[in-house]
């Protein structure tokens, strides 16, 4: 699932099989930015895309802040357990708001595990996948399987459509198996999301009713992550793509256990459709949660490319013919979860500075400068 699950054992432990190289070098991909003096203390000085920079919550895993069409509220999912939730639940923000003394409005039942939030074009509804209807209870976490970090992929997760209120007016899906990570396009016009119901994580789209089912993916590995480019033409995601008769069964048994390795992911674009499918990144390790710059021509999304311990996760730009590698962010830890807001002046993301090294991951949100 698209999770925050990477940034709650980062600072404690080496989740990721690293290798030796990597394929690209992004220092020679760009021209190093000089060293300007930086007032804010939450933007590091190397970080020139960020004007400002506002931390939004203090506390809990928090992740996947997703804008509503008119930019005044974003949705995010959180584990905050001083807000009274057991695992991941939605909750509802205005777009100048900071939570670091009051609890933000749950839009979620409250039962199960959700996850990946996104606003419907009327601003009034959201869409979120959740375990409720299956058990009340949080399902387990597993992370680890045989030494390895690992993903669920719970097949009790649905996807429903919920007002602010955080009544559920509709199930948009009914199917044996995982349907989760929805996103809506900007023209509104159709969701994409994540579904096991061919045997495989393949990608899907259908109109914001849940009618015209279409399969877009249909190559073996975890196809998930999806966005639509501003236009609505293009749909970036990440992936897994096993190529060995090893790593085919390995992928195979996990996800038959309903689990996933996300280790070893690159980031792949299409067509709306699922035609000119074709790879973006080759940089090894873990490359993910990709959004479409504004101008439709460049991506942002977190990697542990360069990292020679697993972390940390730093947010790079490159453009979507894979070319001209740029890293944004420079931390030691995780950042990851980028997303621009509709009118392009600013980026929510998730992060782990700022937390006094404990496990935190808080949202942020900056004024984007290109």
């Amino acid at each position: 699932m698209k999770t925050r699950l990477f940034g709650i054992l980062l600072v404690t432990a080496v989740l990721f099989s690293c290798k030796n190289e990597t394929k690209t070098d992004v220092t020679n991909t760009t021209v190093k930015p000089e060293v300007t003096e930086v007032k804010n203390p939450l933007i590091y000085p190397e970080e020139i895309h960020f004007k400002n920079l506002r931390q939004v919550t203090f506390g809990g895993d928090n992740a996947e802040a997703y804008w509503s069409f008119d930019d005044s509220k974003l949705v995010f999912q959180s584990n905050y357990k001083k807000w009274n939730v057991g695992c991941d639940q939605m909750f509802l923000m205005d777009a100048n708001q900071t939570f670091d003394s009051i609890a933000p409005p749950m839009v979620s039942t409250g039962m199960g595990r959700t996850t990946c939030s996104y606003f419907m074009p009327d601003n009034k509804h959201i869409i979120y996948a959740s375990t409720h209807l299956a058990n009340k209870d949080c399902p387990d976490t597993p992370l680890r399987k045989n030494g390895k970090y690992i993903w669920p992929v719970y097949d009790t997760f649905d996807i429903f459509i919920a007002d602010l209120e955080g009544n559920i007016v509709k199930q948009l899906t009914n199917e044996v198996g995982y349907d989760a990570e929805p996103t809506v396009s900007p023209k509104g016009d159709k969701i994409v999301f994540t579904s096991t119901r061919s045997g495989d994580l393949e990608l899907y789209t259908m109109n914001l009713d849940g009618s015209d089912v279409k399969q877009i993916t249909d190559e073996l590995g975890y196809d998930g992550g999806a966005f639509f480019s501003p236009d609505g033409t293009k749909i970036i995601f990440r992936s897994s793509r096993p190529k060995t008769e090893q790593e085919i069964k390995d992928y195979k048994d996990l996800l038959a256990e309903g689990l996933v390795e996300p280790t070893d992911m690159e980031l792949y674009i299409c067509n709306a459709d699922g035609s000119d499918l074709r790879q973006l990144t080759d940089l090894g390790n873990a490359n993910w949660s990709p959004f479409f710059h504004p101008s439709g021509k460049k991506v942002l999304f977190s990697s542990n490319f360069e990292a020679e311990r697993g972390f940390p996760f730093n947010l790079y730009l490159i453009d979507i013919d894979g070319k001209n590698l740029e890293r944004v962010t420079h931390g030691e830890t995780f950042d990851a979860f980028p997303v621009f807001s509709n009118d392009g002046k600013k980026l929510a993301f998730s992060s782990n500075r700022n937390n006094g090294g404990g496990r935190d991951t808080n949202l942020f949100i900056a004024e984007w400068v290109d």
